[in-house]
């Protein structure tokens, strides 16, 4: 239930058993010492979601348990250890420069993006051009993972599989919607939607016929530039680095909130 509380509300989104594993050591180890519910809660989310972003327990998973485990019973206050590994490896550099690099990846169960994801479930935040369903909704009940530059659009202008697949790209939306998009351009249908959608005009991609709420989901929902709106072939590789940085902030905030 403390791995759900982060978001993780499906198996799918944690690739790593041993992180799930040493959680759970932590979980028992500060139970034993007496602390109090909410701060096992705490140390043993955010020492979980850590863990995942820099791959602690990838390499040398035996060594780096023992280490940690040491670490529980050294320090009086586990939270003093959490601080200090947060310092040493979640800087502002890491924010800034680490995970904009690590989301440079076309690996869909790449760990950093399956973060991303449970930031949203854990902020209930709407799935792409959705008004009600969100995106927990749709991992619980397989939503589509949708390409926001369309992957029959960037392979017809000779992109590679490598490129068009890259997470930054991706984004959990409903079927329908993903259906009536189609090999369309962001310009196209996100154009549609504000300049006809939020105008009045028939409803084609979703229900968001409201401005604020267009951004509100582009943006607040799903880390996407409001600019993505008006974005062509000639834009792909911009849209990816202005995503790769929003994402990387939500991250932050979504960390430090836990």
């Amino acid at each position: 239930m403390i791995i759900r509380s982060a978001g993780f509300c499906h198996t799918k989104l944690i690739r790593s058993q041993n992180t799930l594993n040493f959680a759970y050591i932590l979980f028992l180890k500060l139970r034993e010492k007496g602390y109090k519910p909410e701060l096992i809660e705490k140390y043993v989310r955010r020492w979980f979601v850590y863990s995942i972003l820099r791959g602690r327990y990838s390499a040398s998973p035996e060594s780096n348990f023992d280490y940690d485990a040491k670490q529980i019973d050294k320090y009086e206050d586990f939270g003093e250890y959490l601080a200090e590994v947060e310092a040493a490896e979640l800087s502002d550099a890491y924010w800034d420069f680490g995970a904009i690099q690590q989301l440079n990846t076309s690996v869909a169960s790449s760990p950093i993006f399956n973060v991303f994801l449970a930031s949203q479930c854990f902020q209930n935040r709407k799935g792409f051009l959705s008004t009600a369903i969100t995106v927990q909704n749709m991992i619980e009940q397989k939503g589509d993972v949708h390409h926001i530059f369309p992957r029959e659009y960037l392979k017809s202008k000779g992109f590679s599989r490598s490129e068009y697949n890259q997470v930054a790209n991706y984004v959990y939306t409903q079927t329908e919607i993903n259906i009536q998009i189609g090999k369309k351009s962001p310009a196209e249908y996100l154009g549609y939607v504000r300049d006809v959608q939020c105008n009045g005009g028939e409803t084609k991609y979703g229900g968001i016929v409201d401005h604020e709420i267009l951004k509100n989901n582009l943006v607040g929902d799903c880390c996407i530039p409001e600019a993505t709106a008006g974005m062509t072939i000639d834009e792909f590789s911009t849209f990816l680095e202005m995503r790769r940085k929003l994402i990387a902030q939500r991250l932050k905030e979504y960390y430090f909130s836990l």
